[in-house]
């Protein structure tokens, strides 16, 4: 899972000169009135990423391993460094080699990213890439109910595209600077499409007949949903309540070869199983509806049950992979970019495939629906006959029965072997962080550093994902949390021979070279995408890899055991995602006012790691933080 959402929390407005905007809500009457070519006008607008130096980087790595390897791997590994940046030498050439595509690229590393970061990656998307995502839940706990708030959630969905259809939608903006839009542009009508090497991604919204409807699956089923009217208009919420009936009414067992399952294996798994799928005229329709709908609403039967102090894990386990094929792993197109998920009890959430965006386009479109979801009810509108929702039509021959047999087991592995904690940590919110002068983000980060060396005595590599959308097309960097400031502060914590004004004064320390480490990631002058760039120049250009990528070092600095993500949202919701290596875990997280949602993964396989413990440490880490902040008086910083 990399990168999953940037950290910061944009402010919102139109573009104006004046610079920094008051947050304004989203919902609001949508202009209906086309501005066309405003967007590219924006686009254009925006700086390209730069190609930090290379003496800064090779310097800035090296302090990056400090904390996370021996000092003798350390001294190895400088004096490759050392070699690697010398006058004449590789470095250079791959540097001037990274300059020349910065000139002639609208972004030098967007397409190398989606590439390497997603497209080439092979294990599942589920629970491996795709984030999961819960809101909270929902007043219902019937089949109506379900009906009732999936048809406002579509109607909420295509009041939002209106906004990217009209080019009217918001500019956000970061310290006074406009952010680029691109991902709102990628996120509807696109899907994933399994290779036999690589994935691809279709983007239809761009198509000269853009989509007009979206995908519906209910009990393992695929309907084609139009979701516009001949004249362009969207149909009503009215109109799309009738149509979701039509459709659970036509699909009421669970016998159906659930194939959308095929899209849970390992890419390439699918990828084969995706040739021999489409070879059939039918399969190969069905699957291109499905790729070219504007998103699927996936309605779910029944989830299992359990108690309310686990029922946040269990919903963000729906979100992430459905629960194994007995639940509702089958009732999903993971290759889509965007699913809203509504279980039958109220649960309700989100999946998203990751190539073509981050966090904040999908929280922005989820927050606009949640907030419209929750408007009252508009007087019932005169009902006009609507062509019936189309069945999807699989043929299921004995091989790809045998593929969708296949797919189960392992989804089922996969599920088991997935430990998720959702936890509401209700003593405090930003309020305290902000109390004290500190950013809450890197507050939360030093909480976590402090968790995890409790857990293991030692520091690991960290990684918190950073927006690089004040550039154009803008994807994210690494900020590294693991600093050799944050390792003076959890290595002080606990120890009894350290006053607490020491300590007070290494937290500081730790949260200032957060902070300055997440500036530095925002303005492209982060170390781990430069590095990836020289690393790729040399690739295409068929020159022998340098020492200093095949290096141990450079290995564990990519190892993240904890990858990590703020993701904040006007809605009481939470990401999830899986841990990017074996023995780690994925952190997510959402602060709020007065409370932080944590979503926490790990691995049952690995026996060194536990969910449920880290989650404890990081409770207990933030206490005993705002204690030591809260007893100890300070100098002014």
């Amino acid at each position: 899972m990399w990168g999953i959402c940037s950290r910061t929390m944009v402010k919102v407005g139109m573009a104006k000169p004046c610079g920094l905007m008051k947050p304004c809500h989203l919902v609001k009457p949508v202009s209906v009135t086309r501005v066309s070519g405003r967007y590219l006008t924006h686009q254009k607008g925006l700086p390209s990423l730069p190609v930090p130096p290379l003496q800064q980087t090779c310097e800035r790595y090296i302090s990056a391993l400090e904390p996370i390897v021996e000092v003798d791997e350390l001294k190895h590994t400088k004096e490759l460094v050392d070699e690697f940046q010398k006058a004449g030498g590789v470095g250079e050439r791959l540097q001037r080699g990274l300059e020349k595509r910065a000139r002639n690229t609208e972004n030098w590393l967007s397409e190398w990213w989606v590439q390497v970061a997603y497209l080439d990656y092979r294990l599942p998307v589920v629970v491996h890439s795709s984030p999961g995502l819960v809101l909270p839940r929902m007043n219902f706990s019937d089949k109506q109910g379900q009906i009732r708030f999936a048809a406002k959630l579509i109607a909420g969905v295509l009041d939002f595209k209106m906004m990217i259809d009209n080019e009217t939608l918001p500019v956000e903006y970061l310290g006074g600077k406009s952010l680029c839009m691109n991902q709102y542009y990628e996120v509807l009508s696109s899907c994933r499409v399994p290779g036999l090497k690589r994935d691809s991604v279709g983007n239809h919204a761009k198509s000269s007949r853009p989509p007009k409807h979206i995908t519906v699956v209910h009990n393992f089923e695929f309907y084609v949903l139009e979701v516009y009217n001949s004249d362009g208009t969207p149909l009503t919420a009215d109109e799309l309540c009738l149509q979701l009936e039509r459709i659970c009414s036509c699909s009421p067992q669970t016998d159906t070869e659930p194939v959308g399952i095929l899209t849970t294996q390992h890419r390439d798994s699918w990828g084969r199983a995706y040739v021999t799928l489409t070879q059939d005229k039918t399969n190969k329709e069905s699957v291109t509806a499905i790729q070219r709908s504007i998103f699927t609403l996936c309605l779910d039967g029944a989830m299992p049950q359990v108690s309310d102090e686990t029922y946040r894990s269990s919903a963000a386990l729906q979100m992430l992979h459905g629960g194994g094929s007995q639940w509702n792993s089958g009732n999903r197109w993971f290759d889509k970019t965007l699913q809203f998920i509504i279980g039958e009890d109220g649960t309700c959430g989100a999946n998203y495939e990751h190539a073509p965006a981050e966090g904040p386009p999908i929280v922005a479109l989820i927050d606009h629906v949640v907030e419209y979801t929750s408007k009252p009810e508009m007087t019932p509108s005169p009902m006009v006959a609507l062509p019936v929702p189309q069945k999807l039509h699989f043929n299921i021959t004995p091989e790809i029965k045998k593929d969708i047999e296949k797919a189960k087991h392992a989804m089922n592995i996969l599920a088991q072997d997935l430990d998720m904690r959702v936890i509401v940590f209700g003593h405090f919110g930003k309020n305290v962080p902000k109390a004290h002068k500190m950013s809450p983000d890197a507050f939360i980060q030093m909480a976590l550093q402090l968790a995890y060396y409790r857990m293991y005595q030692c520091c690991c590599a960290t990684y918190e994902s950073a927006s690089q959308r004040m550039f154009r097309l803008g994807r994210t960097d690494t900020i590294r949390s693991a600093s050799s400031a944050s390792a003076s502060f959890v290595k002080a914590f606990d120890d009894p021979s350290k006053q607490n004004t020491e300590k007070v004064d290494l937290m500081v320390k730790a949260v200032n070279a957060h902070r300055s480490y997440t500036t530095m990631a925002i303005s492209g002058q982060a170390i781990d995408r430069h590095l990836l760039g020289l690393k790729m120049v040399a690739v295409e250009d068929k020159l022998s890899i340098p020492d200093i990528y095949t290096d141990p070092a450079y290995a564990k600095a990519l190892h993240y055991k904890l990858s990590t993500s703020q993701v904040p949202s006007k809605t009481d919701c939470v990401m999830c995602f899986g841990p990017v290596v074996l023995d780690g875990y994925g952190v997510c997280y959402n602060p709020m006012s007065d409370h932080i949602n944590f979503a926490v993964s790990s691995f049952n396989t690995c026996k060194d790691t536990s969910a449920a413990h880290l989650a404890q440490a990081v409770e207990g880490a933030l206490l005993d933080i705002r204690t030591l902040l809260e007893q100890t008086p300070r100098a002014k910083l």
